[in-house]
């Protein structure tokens, strides 16, 4: 039998959505526009310095799938005479650009009803969902009730937080109730119950996470968000790629924060890290303990929590390229009847407006022994992904999807 290695990387679009200007994104292109910062000496940082230099992605198809994807001259600049990998884009038919609409259509289940938001004005919740929030957790009140960056609210009511003990509560342009508490003094435990409290409380208001932001610190200036986030979602609305890998007997590895987007339904183990470097590391290790007809699920969450929202491109192009010199320790795991796929879940473009994803096509790379090197083209839906997961590992088809699996055995 088969195994199968799914790697996310959180927000790594490549431009090109023919719906983008429905979002307001026409014209982003996440990996495009670091393209041309880093051509133009403007991604430079302690970290980094030139163009973008990812020739391990390249070799897989990743600057093809961003040409194929949007036109990108710059990227058809980067595109090595020889790929050794399949590439392709795929773009979103879910109604929001958010992280679990992403990742369930990858796994199959596209999001065709539009989740609830929250307004762009102070406060931000309604007063009836506050006070329902205090009497169920009792608690004196609570501090923000905006839209804010993470960072930024942090810095801005993380003292008043430690001098009143209240909550910070916050939401942003995608489906979320965020909450943000000092992990010893308000306490992890108290924290990770007060968002199961609100979890019950925002599902007939249809919002898809409630996400514990736990810091760490002192005052302003030592402030630093833990890596004990931990993302509180609804259910998705049918079975995905994790279930019926699991009703067919093999075992789903969760790596990251996929446990926690798929509402742990059809994880068979969840291994937390944080950050890309340990993420990686963990990857390579669940590669290891998988066996024959196994999943592995990972998210790389730095790209888009680290430099896409906060608009960092240097450290964005930084990222890449920490990634790529990773990758070799990925494919070297790859053993025979494996299949290795490399995608995103929307943009977060860091030169664009605003601190929100962006309505992107997200690229298709991936090798596998046996497998060609060649195009899929445009894959009118990120079902197609997990359809092709699901074909290698020998699960029966689904609606939503079709594999491009025999597009690459043909071939070979």
């Amino acid at each position: 039998m088969a195994r199968a290695i799914v790697a996310v990387l959180d927000s790594v679009g490549i431009g090109g959505a023919p719906d983008a200007t429905a979002f307001g994104d026409e014209g982003a292109n996440t990996v495009g526009h670091i393209i041309d910062r880093a051509a133009a000496g403007e991604a430079d940082n302690d970290d980094r310095s030139g163009p973008l230099d990812c020739p391990n992605l390249a070799r897989l198809g990743l600057f093809h799938a961003v040409e194929l994807a949007s036109g990108h001259a710059g990227a058809a600049s980067l595109k090595p005479a020889h790929v050794e990998g399949f590439w392709g884009a795929a773009q979103e038919v879910s109604h929001g650009k958010d992280t679990p609409s992403g990742h369930w259509e990858i796994a199959g289940v596209p999001v065709l009803f539009d989740w609830g938001y929250f307004p762009h004005e102070v406060p931000a919740f309604p007063q009836s969902l506050l006070d329902a929030i205090y009497a169920k957790a009792g608690l004196g009140g609570s501090l923000g009730n905006k839209h804010a960056s993470g960072t930024e609210i942090i810095a801005e009511l993380g003292e008043e937080h430690l001098r009143t003990g209240l909550p910070i509560f916050y939401t942003s342009a995608d489906s979320v109730f965020q909450i943000a508490a000092h992990e010893t003094r308000f306490g992890l435990d108290r924290l990770y119950a007060l968002c199961e409290t609100v979890r019950t409380l925002v599902d007939d208001l249809n919002i898809g996470r409630v996400i514990a932001r736990p810091f760490a610190g002192e005052d302003a200036a030592t402030f630093e968000r833990s890596g004990n986030r931990r993302d509180y979602s609804v259910l998705p609305p049918a079975p995905t790629l994790l279930d019926r890998t699991v009703a067919a007997g093999g075992k789903v590895i969760a790596v990251g924060k996929i446990g926690d987007i798929f509402a742990h339904q059809g994880v068979s183990e969840v291994r937390k890290a944080s950050g890309n470097a340990a993420i990686g590391e963990t990857t390579l290790k669940a590669v290891d303990d998988a066996g024959d007809g196994d999943l592995v699920f990972a998210n790389f969450v730095d790209f888009d929590m680290l430099y896409g929202h906060r608009r960092n491109v240097a450290g964005y192009a930084a990222a890449l390229e920490a990634f790529d010199r990773y990758l070799p320790q990925l494919t070297g795991r790859l053993r025979d009847g494996d299949l290795l796929l490399i995608t995103a879940d929307h943009g977060c473009d860091p030169t664009w407006s605003g601190t929100d994803h962006t309505r992107e096509r997200v690229p298709i790379i991936g090798c596998g022994p046996g497998l060609a090197a060649a195009s899929v083209g445009i894959r009118p839906t990120f079902a197609d992904i997990g359809e092709t997961v699901a074909d290698h590992l020998g699960i029966g088809a689904d609606a939503d999807g079709t594999s491009f699996l025999g597009e690459l055995t043909d071939r070979a």
